[in-house]
């Protein structure tokens, strides 16, 4: 489970990288950047719903803090 969250963190963090490069390079005239952004945000949306699923399924659980 570890593995599988580090991997969708990274995917987010770079359709958030490459929205960053497609607004420095179209200048604000095509949609690459908004598409990498709706990407993020459902990597995102889909990275907790993975998550929630996973604590009711007892695949994580809570470790308080240390």
């Amino acid at each position: 489970m570890k593995i599988l969250v580090a991997i969708a963190f990274i995917l987010i963090l770079g359709s958030l990288g490459s929205a960053l490069f497609f607004l420095m390079r179209d200048k604000g005239k095509s949609n690459r950047t908004v598409n990498a952004l709706a990407m993020r945000v459902g990597l995102s949306i889909t990275l907790f719903l993975l998550l929630l699923a996973a604590y009711e399924m007892g695949w994580i659980a809570p470790t308080g803090l240390r």
